[in-house]
């Protein structure tokens, strides 16, 4: 008995409770309450300011620009080695960390979302040792006007309430391992 069709419904299913469609740029709808939709971490944009200005239009990020000029985008996420995360919760985090990032991009840069998709959506994992270690490769790289986001963790699980997990940060090849080469991968 051919099951194929009921994970297809179960992969939509699943995709439509995300809030997007799979390869499609737009939102789905939303048929879950906000207050399911908190899930286990709290996402944090720490350039974001003032979280009531959601309704007003943003400018569009420097990163858009260069879009224009380089070919090759590429995006790190910096995991915090000294949380010591399971396997598991760090995968769960980058996650957090990469679609974190990929919303902020949506509408104020989707010329450098769009190269970093031509290039295939590389990402490459690496480690930092600490939160303040973190929070200094993050100024690097808005001094480079690239984005960066930060999710923070509810703590339910593994670790303290409010803690910066993982940094996800894009941009083109050359300038992001200005940022985050010196590294080690995961």
């Amino acid at each position: 008995m051919d099951l194929s069709w009921l994970s297809a419904i179960l992969v939509g299913a699943g995709c439509l409770a995300l809030g997007y469609c799979i390869g499609a740029r737009f939102p789905a709808p939303i048929f879950i309450s906000a207050s399911l939709a908190k899930g286990n971490a709290l996402v944090s944009d720490s350039s974001s300011g003032n979280r009531n200005n959601k309704d007003r239009p943003k400018d569009p990020l420097e990163i858009e620009k260069l879009a224009d000029l380089f070919d090759d985008f590429k995006m790190v996420l910096v995991v915090r080695n000294d949380l010591k995360m399971g396997k598991g919760k760090i995968a769960a985090q980058c996650s957090h960390a990469t679609l974190g990032l990929y919303k902020k991009l949506l509408h104020r840069a989707p010329k450098a979302l769009n190269r970093w998709e031509m290039c295939a959506q590389p990402k490459v994992v690496v480690k930092i040792e600490s939160e303040e270690d973190m929070l200094v490769l993050q100024g690097r790289a808005k001094s480079l006007k690239l984005p960066t986001h930060i999710t923070i963790d509810a703590g339910r699980t593994q670790i303290a309430p409010n803690s910066r997990t993982v940094m996800a940060i894009l941009g083109p090849v050359d300038m992001v391992d200005d940022v985050t080469g010196g590294l080690k991968l995961l």
